[in-house]
Parts: structure tokens; C-alpha cells; sequence
């Protein structure tokens, strides 16, 4: 008898993949796997984590994280247009001698019907509010001037930035002895949707006055990035306003301003897509830097302060220092004769012979003669491999290269550039 088994939910990247078609070449009948899974190279879908579109190094969690996937909506625009009428214009106008601030509400559908029907709006209890701001949004076109994702299945660029604390990289003064750099951690998210909306915004006073003022503070606040400096701006533009005077028998008198804002916004939405294929934190490479020292006169290769491998080979030490107590120094002629690779062209004398204006330096003592091992040679950017060199001389200040055209599989012509670069004398 089978047993009973709790049937276990689908979670909702297992939904998500599972209402997408696979896209299926009509060249070679091959599936592409699911769009919606994002594979490293662009190989074909690997759902499995033992697949090979697994990059394990992006799965990064923000568990403990104060830091969170940057998110944009339409409503944190529309919050930035209230901050900033709020908090930074803050409209008022004098009323029986009284200086009073004007409210500002957003116009929803049923406060905007409102206002169109009666030419004014009015409290929960009839009376009509004056003065007051209301504004809503109208329209929303997209940018396509601007950057953009390319493809919302696969996005293709991103945006980061580096967070100034990592927790996995505490302070410490070993880190500090041993010259150690710790990793850096960065936030990703992809290039959001740049974006122009356009607000209706209306304005009623009970006074002309009491308008021109109020229009004067809006449109000295134009052409500028209306937000939370904390949070979020954007450029906000006004071009024209209209204003009317409604005076009818029996009905009230109001005053009425109209202008348009439009602003230019972007939008990083918070949907299960995005969170699917797009990368969300990752730590910067590790680096380990070679260097070369010596100690008793003896050359050991050290990566960031600390001794890594065994020796290689002798150096001779200067006066005072490399004898039987330690803390050695390396000859400056060695250290000249290390540092140097100079870069010499070559000039033609035939289709397997090249001549370099240049002879060698003399290796220090201890150090293995200066050959055809010192030099690496290169023609149009190809390295020529020391198997299809005859002969690489010196004589005098004249070093001769000679190539076995079989070997090397082409001959020289007047058109080649040949480079040697090694331990030239000059």
C-alpha cells in the first residue's frame, strides 16, 4: 500500500516557470529552455542547481541585510510632488489678515469628478474648501532616449553601488600586520524604466490675489528636482497656466488656477520577474599580489606580507646586510637588471632574418646568462615560440634573429612588425 504523502505547495518561481513556454529554434528543433531563467554565458536552461548556468556566487541572501533590492513605484513619484508643495514651496495666502497655509490633496477619481462637476470642491460637510492644491496624475509615456534593459527576460546591464560596511570584512589588526584588503560588497538591480508623467494640478481661491501668489511660488519652483532630498527627486516642468474667474447669479464666487507638471521619473518595479532574473548582491574579487624578496641573500616570493614558497635563487647582498643574522637587501644591479624589459623594433634583412639595434645586458653574478629566455618576440602581435627560432645572437650593439620559416609556418615580408622585448642594453 503507497503511503500517504502531505502534497507540498509550489512555490512561486515554480508557478511563474511553469506558465512559460519554452522557445524551441525552428532550425534545429532545439530547446532554449525557459526565458525567464537566468543562465550564466547563455547557455541553455539549467533549472537544476548541479546544471551548468548555476552560479552559485550570485545566490546571495539579505538575511540580516539592512540593505534591500532598490524598488521604485508610481506612488513614491506622486509622494515627491506632495513632499516637495509640503515642505519646500509651501504655498500660503493672506485671508482676513491671517496668513494661512494651503492645503494640498491628491485628486482621486471620486474628489476629481467632484471638482469638475461643481467647478470647485467641497468638504464632507458642503462647504467648499478655498483656498486648496489638488493635483493627479494623467498620463505615463516612456523614455526610450534614455538607457534601457534591452530585454526584460535577460536584462543586460545593470546598476550598483558599494555598500560601506561588510559584515563579512570586521575590523581587525591582523588584517592590518598582513597588509590584507578586504572584499568589497555591491547592490545590484537593473537599469530601471526612465519614464515622463504628466500631473493635472488645479488651484481655487477665493481671491485673484490669493492666486497670483500662489502661482508666483509654483513657478519660481520650476525647472528644478522636486523629492525628498532622503529618498527620491525628479525634474519637474511647468510651461503655462490658465486662470478664471467664475462669478454666476446665485452661486458662489471662485477663483480657479490650472497648469500642468510634467516630470521625468523612472520606475524599478518590485515584480516576481525581476527578482527571477536579475543578480542582487555580489562581493568583489579577491586579489593576491606576487612580489619578490630577500632574506640572508636569498630571493622568496611573499604575497601580501606573508611568506608563501620556498626560495629560488641566490642574490648577492650589499655590503651590511645578507649575512648570517638576516634582514638581507637585494644588489641594485640585480634589482636594475630584473626590472628591465625594454621594447626594440625589428628592421628586415630578409624573409627569416631580423636585425634589433641593440645589444644585451650582462646578468649579475648568480643569475643564470642573459638568452633567448630573457626575450620575448612577437610579429604583427603573434608570439614567434622559441621552436621556430634558428638562432637569436648578439654582437656588439646588433642582435640577430633568425626563424625557420617551416616551423613557424610564414615568412617575413616588408610589411611585418616584429618586437623583441627583454633585457636589451639600450
Amino acid at each position: 500500500m503507497p503511503s500517504i504523502r502531505k502534497p507540498q505547495p509550489k512555490s512561486q518561481k515554480e508557478i511563474s516557470n511553469g506558465l512559460v513556454d519554452p522557445y524551441v529554434s525552428p532550425e534545429t528543433g532545439q530547446s532554449l529552455g525557459n526565458p525567464n531563467t537566468q543562465t550564466e554565458f547563455n547557455q541553455f536552461s539549467a533549472n537544476d542547481q548541479n546544471g551548468v548556468g548555476f552560479n552559485r556566487s550570485l545566490q546571495m541572501s539579505f538575511k540580516d541585510d539592512t540593505t534591500k533590492p532598490f524598488t521604485l513605484g508610481l506612488q513614491d513619484i506622486d509622494e515627491s510632488i506632495m513632499y516637495y508643495f509640503q515642505n519646500v514651496i509651501r504655498p500660503t495666502v493672506l485671508q482676513n489678515g491671517v496668513r494661512i497655509a494651503v492645503p494640498i490633496i491628491y485628486g482621486s477619481p471620486e474628489r476629481w469628478k467632484s471638482t469638475q462637476k461643481d467647478g470647485y470642491y467641497k468638504d464632507k460637510n458642503g462647504a467648499i474648501m478655498s483656498p486648496l492644491i489638488m493635483f493627479k496624475r494623467d498620463t505615463i509615456d516612456k523614455n526610450r532616449s534614455l538607457t534601457n534593459k534591452l530585454d526584460a527576460n535577460h536584462p543586460h546591464l545593470y546598476t550598483s553601488f558599494k555598500k560601506t560596511y561588510n559584515l563579512k570584512n570586521d575590523y581587525s589588526n591582523f588584517n592590518i600586520l598582513n597588509n590584507r584588503i578586504p572584499t568589497e560588497q555591491f547592490i545590484v538591480n537593473v537599469v530601471p524604466d526612465y519614464v515622463t508623467l504628466t500631473y493635472s494640478c488645479t488651484i481655487q481661491t477665493y481671491y485673484v490675489e490669493q492666486l497670483n501668489k500662489i502661482i508666483e511660488a509654483v513657478n519660481y519652483a520650476s525647472d528644478s528636482y522636486w523629492g525628498d532630498p532622503e529618498r527620491f527627486k525628479f525634474k519637474a516642468s511647468i510651461d503655462s497656466y490658465a486662470t478664471t474667474v467664475e462669478i454666476t447669479d446665485n452661486t458662489n464666487r471662485i477663483v480657479k488656477g490650472t497648469f500642468t507638471i510634467k516630470l521625468f521619473g523612472y520606475v524599478v518595479p518590485d515584480t516576481i520577474q525581476k527578482e527571477l532574473t536579475a543578480i542582487k548582491k555580489y562581493n568583489s574579487k579577491s586579489q593576491i599580489i606576487i612580489g619578490i624578496e630577500t632574506v640572508n641573500g636569498v630571493s622568496e616570493f611573499v604575497s601580501s606580507g606573508k611568506k608563501k614558497s620556498a626560495t629560488s635563487f641566490p642574490l648577492t647582498p650589499t655590503s651590511g646586510g645578507g649575512g648570517g643574522g638576516g634582514g638581507g637587501t637585494i644588489d641594485p644591479a640585480t634589482l636594475t637588471y630584473l626590472n628591465t624589459n625594454i621594447q626594440k623594433l625589428g628592421t628586415l634583412v630578409n624573409s627569416t632574418t631580423i636585425t634589433f639595434a641593440s645589444g644585451w645586458l650582462n646578468s649579475p653574478i648568480g643569475l643564470p646568462t642573459t638568452s633567448i629566455n630573457n626575450f620575448s618576440i612577437f610579429c604583427n602581435g603573434t608570439l614567434i615560440e622559441n621552436i621556430a627560432i634558428v638562432s637569436f645572437t648578439v654582437s656588439g650593439d646588433i642582435t640577430t634573429l633568425v626563424i625557420d620559416s617551416t616551423q613557424l609556418g610564414y615568412s617575413f615580408n616588408a610589411q611585418d612588425e616584429v618586437i623583441a622585448i627583454g633585457k636589451f642594453s639600450s
